[in-house]
């Protein structure tokens, strides 16, 4: 995320680190504290984690009922129709990596005093439950990657291949999608105006 934000502006944009829900938003519907974070128009919302745990961590840690993570499924696929319907350019990026290297940077991490504060309990818990973890992974991208959705798995074992792959991958989509929409970066005043003032045509 540091990667994919230093070049922007940082008023166009806001990241949004989700941990467990709070007691208040554990009475509501699981999708209800993401409506209000969802990005309004021109501007750029980054989900670090999402309402993918629905169908993960509840599933896995059966902090959820069956039925319930379930059919999440649906529920979140219907969600983000709603939204890439209304103009919205949804990019889900899902970095895999492997076992191996999960042990080895939790290690890092432990190993040296100013990481220390990236590990938890929590981390070493959903270690445990690796193989379960890539079932619900292997379910929640075969049932909720869609033409107007899809995600994008990316191998993360070496961070200096994934960063560009994903940087280029974002950057594919946004030119993609804002060439279909249409999108106007210069409203026809400014361009009169650019025409009168310094005799530049930018039709």
């Amino acid at each position: 995320i540091k990667r994919l934000v230093e070049q922007m502006d940082p008023r166009g944009y806001v990241v949004h680190p989700i941990g467990a829900p709070d007691p208040a938003e554990l009475s509501q519907h699981y999708l209800q504290r993401f409506w209000t974070r969802l990005p309004g128009k021109g501007s750029i919302t980054i989900f670090d984690r999402s309402w993918y745990g629905r169908v993960l961590v509840e599933r896995v840690e059966k902090i959820s009922p069956r039925a319930d993570w379930q059919r999440a499924y649906d529920e979140i696929r219907q969600f983000e129709k709603m939204l890439t319907d209304d103009g919205v350019i949804l990019i889900k990026i899902l970095i895999h990596i492997s076992k191996r290297e999960q042990g080895e940077r939790f290690r890092a991490r432990l190993e040296k005093p100013h990481k220390r504060w990236k590990i938890t309990m929590a981390d070493f818990k959903t270690r445990e439950h690796w193989a379960a973890y890539q079932r619900a992974f292997n379910d929640m991208i075969s049932k909720t990657s869609t033409e107007a959705a899809p995600w994008l798995v990316a191998p993360g074992d070496v961070k200096r291949a994934t960063r560009p792959y994903v940087l280029s991958h974002c950057k594919q989509v946004l030119a993609q999608s804002l060439q279909q929409q249409r999108v106007r970066f210069l409203t026809p005043e400014i361009k009169a105006a650019a025409k009168t003032m310094f005799d530049l045509d930018l039709s």
